[in-house]
């Protein structure tokens, strides 16, 4: 999850208040960081609740195809995560943290709550040479199948390995057969339901760009300049992202699934308020925390709400332009790809690839050789973050779908889990690993082998790599019904917990050290726009693995499983490749960090 706190800038508390050493303490740290962490915890139960959910959501609720519906939870959460350079921005000149995360957490949950309104399934068709034909959907001891109706007479649709569709009848026996690419399904949906699903997104990303940054910067606060128990604190706080992302993605599918998507979206509303319970009516316990920067003049905040609220439209704009988009025609090269971008994929990708050099031209001439080359290592880090970002967010979209399709969900034969429930499996794996992990740093430490901040990127990047890897293996294992068991995906989470933990507690952190001081904030924001670029990537990839459906379900899950295994073992070997690669010019970016460790 990337959602490690910006422990290294915060802001710095007032030196009237009194010493929170001096004061009753909660673990051995300022009282006040109870309260933090439980805010975070209920926005991280709503926000990875409802992300658990999002992509099943757009397949089975609207509809929509593999390459729309990967293509827009990209899109989200490439927001997400650039919407926070602003919304910190703004809080550090003129709300304060505390009236922003109040703000962003009102405006989350509205957008979760929105959500709760989907309308009616979207029903489905199909147009079968120029026809068109209704489909209608059957349940069998659990399963569904899909028939075409012609007239009087229903035709069940079958998929073929070599892309042609069979329509069989009532006996079995094929009907009709569709060349490839003469089948096409979509679906009626309603065009006011999916304005107010792409509305809900637009307000939780916005929403988000205030709450995310700004709380962090609240715990920073709680200690003065040396006081060596804010890392440890940050330590807590982190546990709090992820006890809350725990427990939400079993719940929220759960209820999804029991009695309705606008249940599970509900729940993530509901954590979601109580997050803005605790820091609206904190009783006075945040006094003198996260108050606003001393200004002469007239208070802005009001107007800054109400220019927030103005980009809704502009979000909107974005994604309807995303979902827009059309793929680059064949041997079109890196120009017609580029030029076939949606706006959102043109602005950061434009943004990401001039601020880099940019950035490396003004350091060569303000800053001595040693600045420029630790700009240069810390460039060159940022990268192949976005690399590992790619490959590893992959859990909400393709693999959420591969959950959904190709594996078995059965727990040792006594219950089954929900395809959205399988992403608790990362959060889970991240609270058992993170203190053997801690451990593990502190020992090899002590004895002077902790491996190198370049070391631990490129096998957090070997490390995604194998987590694919692992999980192509356990597709040869696969039944009749071309399922994997649960706990070939169970292990790549696994892994790519490992891998999380080599990678994500590092990055901010190194990017204060290796930054020239006069640009720390510019490079911060660079990095949290690599983790932007990213999320939009990411979803790109998945848009590789998208697989015909015909009513959001697939009529050949041989297909669907060669298919991700294809994507899966390519961009395996892709990320092991660049991290091995990375492993062996680490010497080189060491030298150029200048001791940094």
């Amino acid at each position: 999850m990337v959602d490690t706190p910006t422990a290294d800038t915060p802001r710095e508390p007032d030196i009237s208040r009194v010493n929170p050493a001096s004061e009753a303490t909660w673990f051995g740290h300022p009282r006040q960081l109870a309260r933090l962490f439980t805010t975070e915890m209920w926005e991280r139960f709503g926000y990875y609740g409802m992300r658990a959910l999002l992509t099943l959501y757009l397949t089975k609720h609207f509809i929509f195809d593999d390459r729309t519906a990967t293509g827009l939870y990209g899109g989200y959460t490439a927001l997400v995560y650039l919407t926070p350079l602003v919304g910190g921005y703004l809080a550090d000149q003129y709300l304060g943290s505390k009236r922003a995360v109040k703000f962003g957490a009102i405006v989350m949950a509205l957008g979760y709550f929105v959500l709760c309104f989907g309308g009616q399934t979207a029903k489905p068709f199909a147009t079968i040479d120029g026809q068109r034909y209704e489909v209608q959907v059957q349940e069998q001891a659990g399963a569904e199948t899909r028939y075409i109706v012609d007239g009087a007479n229903k035709l069940q649709i079958k998929g073929n390995d070599d892309g042609t569709v069979s329509l069989l009848d009532g006996a079995g026996a094929e009907a009709r057969k569709v060349d490839k690419g003469g089948f096409v399904s979509d679906a009626d949906r309603s065009p006011f339901y999916v304005m107010v699903m792409l509305i809900a997104l637009s307000m939780v990303s916005i929403g988000n760009g205030f709450f995310k940054p700004n709380i962090s910067t609240m715990v920073g606060e709680l200690y003065e300049q040396g006081d060596r128990r804010r890392d440890s604190g940050f330590t807590i706080f982190y546990m709090g992202i992820n006890l809350g992302s725990l427990f939400s993605q079993l719940l929220c599918p759960f209820l999804a699934d029991a009695v309705g998507w606008w249940a599970g979206f509900g729940l993530a509303a509901l954590g979601m308020l109580f997050s803005w319970t605790l820091i609206q009516f904190d009783g006075g316990r945040l006094n003198g925390y996260g108050e606003p920067p001393v200004r002469a003049g007239k208070d802005k905040a009001l107007l800054i709400y109400i220019c927030a609220l103005a980009f809704i439209p502009v979000f909107y704009f974005l994604y309807t332009n995303l979902m827009a988009a059309t793929e680059a025609p064949v041997g079109s090269g890196i120009l017609g790809y580029v030029a076939s971008l949606p706006l959102m994929g043109k602005l950061l990708f434009g943004t990401f690839l001039i601020s880099v050099p940019g950035i490396l031209v003004w350091s060569a001439k303000v800053g001595d050789r040693r600045e420029f080359q630790m700009m240069v290592a810390a460039m060159i880090l940022i990268v192949f973050n976005v690399v590992f970002w790619t490959l590893f967010e992959q859990a909400g979209s393709s693999l959420t779908l591969f959950a959904d399709r190709n594996t078995d969900l059965s727990i040792f034969g006594l219950f089954s889990i929900s395809a959205g429930q399988t992403q608790f499996f990362n959060a889970f794996f991240i609270v058992a690993l993170a203190p053997v992990m801690s451990v593990l740093w502190t020992t090899l430490a002590k004895r002077g082998m902790e491996p190198t901040i370049p070391v631990k990127f490129g096998v957090a990047l070997i490390g995604v790599g194998l987590g694919f890897l692992f999980l192509v293996w356990g597709g040869q294992f696969a039944g009749s019904d071309f399922k994997v068991a649960i706990w070939w995906l169970a292990g790549l989470y696994l892994i790519h917990s490992f891998a999380e933990l080599c990678i994500s507690p590092v990055g901010l952190s190194m990017i204060t050290k290796l930054s020239i001081a006069r640009i720390v904030g510019l490079m911060m924001g660079v990095w949290f726009l690599s983790i932007s670029v990213a999320q939009y990537v990411a979803g790109v990839v998945a848009q590789v693995a998208s697989v015909e459906t015909v009513g959001g379900q697939v009529t050949n899950l041989k297909v669907s499983l060669d298919t991700y295994n294809g994507v899966f073992w390519a961009i395996g070997l892709v990320a092991a490749g660049i991290g091995v690669f990375l492993l062996l010019i680490s010497p080189v970016i060491k030298k150029w960090m200048h001791g940094v460790q």
